[in-house]
Order: C-alpha cells, then structure tokens, then sequence
C-alpha cells in the first residue's frame, strides 16, 4: 500500500485526482476513502495544515530526491560505493571511454556539492527564521507587564 502512495505521490496531485475519480467511478466508497486520505494527510492543500505549505513542500521535495537517489544505486549498483569495483571513485560501472567516464565523476560530484550546499543554505534558512522567532518571542516578554502590575505605569523599583 505504501508503494502505491509513493507512486501517486512522485506523480503528483493529478494522480491522485485520478485515482478518486476512477475510485468513485469504480465503486463509490472507494472513491470517498481516497477523497478523505487526500484530505487528512493534506495532500489536497487546502490550507489545513497551519499554512506549513512551503515547508512541506520542501520536506516532500528531499524525500522525493531521496527516493529517487535511493532507486539509482539500486538499478545501476551506486555511485561510488557499489559492489562493482571496476568504475570512477571504486564504484559503479565503466563505460570503457575514459573521457565520458571523467565527465561522468565530476557531474557527479559537481551536483553532490551542490546538493551539499543546498542542504547547509536550507539548514541556515531554518536557523535564521529560528532566531527571529526567538528574538520577538523574548522581545515580546520584555514589553509585556509584570504580574500584578497595571499595563501603562512602569515597574517601580
């Protein structure tokens, strides 16, 4: 079951439109099992989720990558690190022409420092919208009057 959700998922909002749509055509409660999945699990974007739509899309967007990364090394036997020895950095597989396979490994690592830096730029942003949370959530308990004390006078000391 899994699987076919993460199928629909890689396809989009569209795929799941038409699993629903050929649910309901199929037998009806089939159709209004998934229109409430979709729902729920906030797959529809209806602004549910507490406005989190960025973010989730960012999350959904890694572990699509992921996914994705995760099914190359399984058909092509990884990049770097697979069972086959006889390829650029001691893995994967040799297309017997040298100067593709030099392409090929600094493609490669090319885009895995920049998935790199990505990933520190995303890790910063989330920093950076932290602090700021914190420094008006402590700049509001500065403002904000002290137990027993009416709002308007000063603190008397």
């Amino acid at each position: 079951m899994t699987q076919v959700v993460q199928t629909l998922d890689d396809f989009g909002r569209p795929a799941w439109l038409a699993a629903m749509v050929l649910g309901f055509i199929v037998f009806w409660p089939v159709g209004a099992v998934i229109l409430a999945y979709m729902l729920w699990s906030g797959r529809m974007n209806c602004g549910w989720h507490g406005g989190r739509g960025r973010e989730r899309w960012e999350n959904r967007m890694a572990e699509r990558f992921e996914r994705a990364r995760c099914r190359m090394e399984e058909k092509f036997g990884g990049f770097g690190h697979g069972p086959r020895g006889d390829g650029p950095r001691g893995g994967g597989y040799s297309s017997g022409n040298k100067a593709f396979d030099d392409y090929r490994e600094a493609t490669l690592k090319r885009l895995e420092d920049e998935e790199r830096e990505f990933r520190e730029f995303l890790e910063r942003l989330r920093q950076a919208k932290d602090k700021s949370e914190f420094d008006q959530f402590m700049a509001e308990r500065r403002d904000r009057p002290e137990p027993g004390q009416e709002p308007g006078t000063s603190p008397t000391t």
